[in-house]
Parts: structure tokens; C-alpha cells; sequence
């Protein structure tokens, strides 16, 4: 289910997309465009912050419930930022390509690999820096937060949930 609704999803993405940079879905290992290369990079940048924060909250990050466990793959991280890779990587793509903060100069290409210059990842890095440091009212817990701080909100939300101290875990959604 997630794969068809991975898939769903990323064929609309570049429907979004104001500036053409050759996206015709997504492409991970390698990044075959420009757009691709963004979002892996976006969610490597996303991963380890999600880890950071998952063990702050005192989890085993390599134990989890969705993606299998593995040497080396910290599987509850990985969990836990599914609900944040729309409101915090896929926006933030969606800005640098569509405000042409970043544009077809700001990539080199080796052998059909994209990746992003130095100028370009310095300026991709300065968006996703802006986007973690955004207030937003968090869903749950109805007061004022950055979307770094509800990153640690969300481990902390799973963590009470697993010790029986709130009934439910809810995922994190925005609108």
C-alpha cells in the first residue's frame, strides 16, 4: 500500500513543479534529475533529524514497525518521517524549484547522476533550515511549535502512547 500510494503521490508531484527540470517520477538510488536529486537529499537531511530526535525520546532508532530492521538501518526513524516528508522536504523542494531558488545551474550531472553544486546545496540547505524553523500550531497538542520541536513532539506522542499514558498515537498532519 505504501509503494501505490508512493507512487500516486509522485505522479502528481510534477504537476506541481513551475519549472521544468526533467521529473518524471521518482528515482532514488540513482537520482536521475535534478528534482530527484533534492528530494533525496531532503530526506537524508530529514532522516538524521527524525533520528536525533526519536532517541532524545529514548527509543532504540534501529527498532521499529513499518520498515524492517536491518544492520546499519534505523528503522523507527524511518517510520517516524513518513508523516514529515510532505510538510517539510516535499514543500521545501516545491519552493526552491518553483521560486527558481535553485535552477538547472545549481547541478552536476555524472553519468546521468544529478547532485547539487556547492553553491546549490548551500542554498537548499538555507530553505530547509527556514522550514524546521517555521511555527506551526502543532495538531495535537494545540500550541505554538517549530517543525523541529514537533519532531521530538511526535517521538514523545508515540513514546506516551507505548507506555499507555495516551490512547492513541496520531500521526502528524497539517490541514
Amino acid at each position: 500500500l505504501e509503494g501505490a500510494g508512493s507512487a500516486a503521490f509522485f505522479g502528481g508531484f510534477g504537476q506541481l513543479l513551475k519549472q521544468e527540470l526533467g521529473f518524471g517520477g521518482r528515482h532514488r538510488r540513482p537520482p536521475t534529475d535534478p528534482v530527484n536529486a533534492l528530494l533525496s537529499f531532503g530526506y537524508v537531511l530529514l532522516m538524521n533529524h527524525v533520528l536525533s530526535a526519536v532517541q532524545i525520546a529514548g527509543f532504540d532508532p534501529y527498532v521499529g514497525f513499518l520498515h524492517s530492521e536491518g544492520y546499519g538501518k534505523p528503522a523507527l526513524a524511518l517510520d517516524m518521517m513518513e508523516e514529515m516528508r510532505t510538510p517539510i522536504v516535499d514543500s521545501v523542494v516545491l519552493t526552491v524549484v518553483n521560486k527558481q531558488i535553485l535552477q538547472a545551474q545549481h547541478f552536476e550531472a555524472t553519468m546521468g547522476t544529478y547532485q547539487l553544486t556547492g553553491v546549490g546545496r548551500k542554498l537548499f540547505l538555507q530553505q530547509f533550515e527556514q522550514r524546521l524553523n517555521t511555527e506551526i500550531q502543532h495538531p495535537v497538542f494545540q500550541y505554538k511549535a517549530t517543525y523541529r520541536r514537533c519532531l521530538e513532539l511526535q517521538a514523545r506522542l508515540l513514546a506516551k502512547y507505548l507506555t499507555g499514558e495516551v490512547p492513541g498515537y496520531k500521526p502528524f498532519q497539517v490541514r
